[in-house]
């Protein structure tokens, strides 16, 4: 199996706090010490989205890219600031229902990992109710297999914040889904 790491970002732990600021869309990734392992912010007024982080030293780690301009629904390459290659690809699969994502070997296409709404009902309700989109997202993550591997669940907050939970023994890159929690978070407009 390939490598999916990014060079610069170690992340260890199973469990993470996604928060968003509450001025714009500004993240700060937590691990479970509470320590900032990455923050990162959404590129205003760019004709191609950006989402850059940096790490706890502020130096930088990688760049979301989307893949063209005003990309609606498409792909956003995970592009490592060391070495300036794409890791992954998250690529949005657009439904006007649910929010589906999969996580992308940036070469071959094959699919590491996919990011899927829990409550279709729920989806489809915040399409057309703005009031259902105060009900926090939730996720699930699941390996090339399709076996459950993880989840990203919003909480009840002032701040968009999310719990994103992987299970050690997988091998779905941890740095891409950690950033697709703040691209979804985005994206989407919760």
């Amino acid at each position: 199996m390939a490598d999916y790491d990014i060079s610069t970002v170690e992340l260890e732990d199973d469990r993470y706090e996604v928060v968003q600021s509450l001025v714009r869309n500004k993240y700060a990734v937590r691990d479970s010490t509470g320590e900032v392992v990455l923050r990162g912010k959404q590129k205003l007024f760019k004709l191609k989205e950006q989402f850059p982080f940096v790490d706890a030293d502020g130096n930088d780690a990688f760049t979301v890219k989307a893949g063209g301009v005003l990309d609606v629904a498409g792909n956003y390459a995970i592009v490592d600031a060391a070495t300036g290659e794409e890791v992954v690809v998250l690529d949005e699969d657009y439904s006007l229902f649910a929010e589906n994502w999969t996580v992308r070997d940036p070469d071959t296409g094959a699919a590491l990992a996919t990011i899927t709404s829990k409550n279709k009902l729920l989806e489809v309700l915040r399409h057309f109710v703005g009031a259902a989109g105060l009900i926090p997202h939730k996720y699930e993550i699941a390996d090339a297999e399709g076996d459950h591997v993880g989840s990203i669940d919003g909480k009840f907050s002032l701040k968009d914040a999310y719990t994103v939970t992987i299970d050690d023994a997988s091998d779905v890159p941890k740095e891409a889904v950690v950033a697709a929690a703040c691209v979804l978070d985005a994206l989407e407009g919760s």
